[in-house]
């Protein structure tokens, strides 16, 4: 049987109907196509974009010879759909798969790439796929190793959800396991070995004692989590365990880069066989850049409040590795991103998009 295709997105329509057709379209990690299909659709009804694509990421740019080009980015895919699709609307939110993590902001960005004809900067507008996944994947950084031209800009806005607030950098992180060697043997006679998942005791009560800490970065203020996040061990019910594995994460502060962020873990588990197995650095806020200023005095003039630490690893962190200041700016609780009841204001989408559109055109 083939699967009805879903119907054309309407980027001129109300931002709110655009973000409940773009949520309603399935799109996990692994199956973007029907969605940058659609997406690509849309875009190329304006004909003041270039519209180019990448595998399931789709980029659409003007060329207006403004003296600043900026790059505003989001991503398509979504975690696991939970029995939380197709949408709906109660009570002023909208209730679903994506409307957090991060299609509020894929919508705001559509809606504004397809009606901004004349932007006061020439805008890179990146619909990319793959970023819930392992990171080699990632969308965005397929175009950062194979069309690093597609990315050239002076400023990049990360859509991703942040109450509809303005959240600078983000946090690194890194993953390690922290190996623990015994001897095995027969678990009636247990004397006779040395169990190693009793050996991750000490661990965990190093972790129970651990104070993270609170960096202040540039005004904004990262709270930094070092967790254990699994545990595994032993190959029978009857043999005494001789290998046990304490993964952890730590989450730390832009301040520092990856290399400090591993000589603290080893530090913590001193004297334990502690194996990184993936890392990404972090992004510093960025806020003292002229364009990052003139973004939050545009934005904060429509949202109110003031900027925040993002807390969090997000994509600003590749932009910031490419020597561009980057934020984080979209509708969506980020605690409410990736959980059953994912749901949120459709105030936010509105305001999101009339803070961008402001920026853009003044």
């Amino acid at each position: 049987m083939t699967t009805p295709q879903a119907p054309a997105l309407d980027p001129r329509g109300d931002v709110v109907e655009l973000t409940r057709a773009i949520c309603d379209v399935p799109s996990v990690s692994g199956d973007e196509t029907a969605l940058a299909d659609l997406v690509e659709a849309a875009l190329r009804t304006a004909p003041h974009l270039e519209v180019l694509r990448d595998g399931d990421t789709v980029v659409a740019r003007t060329h207006l010879g403004r003296p600043t080009r900026v790059v505003v980015a989001g991503h398509l895919d979504t975690v696991p759909v939970a029995d939380n699709l197709p949408t709906r609307l109660q009570d002023g939110e909208l209730w679903g798969r994506g409307t957090v993590d991060m299609k509020g902001g894929v919508a705001v960005a559509l809606a504004l790439a397809v009606r901004l004809e004349a932007p006061t900067s020439d805008v890179t507008w990146v619909f990319y796929d793959h970023e819930e996944v392992a990171a080699d994947l990632n969308g965005l950084g397929r175009l950062v190793r194979e069309h690093p031209d597609w990315l050239a800009c002076d400023f990049a806005v990360l859509g991703e959800p942040t109450n509809g607030g303005l959240e600078g950098g983000c946090k690194g992180t890194l993953r390690a396991e922290v190996r623990l060697h015994g001897v095995a043997a027969h678990s009636a006679r247990a004397w006779s070995g040395v169990n190693a998942v009793h050996a991750a005791g000490e661990v965990l009560r190093r972790l129970e004692a651990y104070t993270a800490r609170d960096v202040e970065v540039d005004g904004l203020v990262y709270r930094e989590c070092l967790e254990a996040v699994l545990i595994s061990g032993g190959t029978a019910t009857n043999i005494v365990p001789d290998r046990c594995v304490v993964t952890v994460n730590y989450r730390f502060a832009p301040s520092i880069d990856v290399a400090q962020a591993e000589a603290h873990v080893r530090e913590v588990f001193a004297g334990y066989d502690v194996v990184v197995t993936d890392a990404a650095p972090g992004a510093r806020p960025g806020l003292d850049d002229p364009a990052a200023r003139q973004f939050a005095e545009a934005v904060l003039a429509v949202t109110g409040g003031r900027p925040e630490a993002k807390q969090g690893w997000t994509d600003v962190a590749r932009f910031s590795a490419l020597g561009v200041p980057a934020v984080n700016f979209g509708p969506g609780d980020p605690l409410l991103a990736h959980t059953d009841d994912e749901r949120c204001p459709v105030d936010q989408v509105v305001s999101s998009y009339e803070a961008l559109r402001t920026w853009l055109t003044t």
